[in-house]
């Protein structure tokens, strides 16, 4: 595959939401937790989002409940605390597999395109972040302490 168009995933009402449906923006991809020390970064996300979505930004959040069992809430209690807490308005999908044999497909891909440091394919905890740009391509990896605001101007850049 050559890009994450050819991808699909459950969105957290359970609707088939397909990538292609993306196409021209730029995609911030990003494996999230509601119990991580990371979580807060759902603030950096909204921030980011509110102030670049009109230019074409799209932040997609894939729940993971592979670390430590950080997510396990159901997808709607997920969407009640993102709500709650950070009032996010970016999209939410089902939570996902990131990692192993029921990993789900665009994260499989994403982890080839952008490999974590000496190369490692698999991703390493919560908040893990993938820069996606207008064509579909990914473009980098961010590492789950990176804050969003320190991937602004990256994304400044790409819009």
């Amino acid at each position: 595959m050559n890009n994450i168009y050819q991808f699909s995933a459950k969105s957290n009402l359970g609707e088939s939401v397909e990538l292609a449906s993306y196409q021209g923006k730029l995609m911030l991809i990003v494996n999230t937790a509601s119990d991580c020390g990371f979580t807060s970064q759902y603030q950096g996300l909204q921030t980011l989002y509110q102030q670049h979505q009109a230019q074409g930004l799209e932040i997609l959040a894939f729940p993971c409940n592979q670390f430590k069992q950080q997510e396990n809430r159901s997808d709607k209690e997920i969407k009640q605390f993102c709500d709650l807490h950070f009032n996010i308005k970016f999209p939410l999908f089902s939570k996902v597999d990131v990692n192993g044999d029921n990993a789900h497909p665009l994260f499989n891909y994403l982890k080839t395109q952008a490999p974590g440091l000496l190369g490692s394919t698999s991703i390493k905890w919560n908040f893990t972040k993938f820069l996606v740009n207008r064509k579909g391509y990914v473009i980098k990896r961010y590492a789950p302490s990176t804050k969003p605001e320190n991937i602004e101007a990256d994304i400044e850049k790409l819009l």
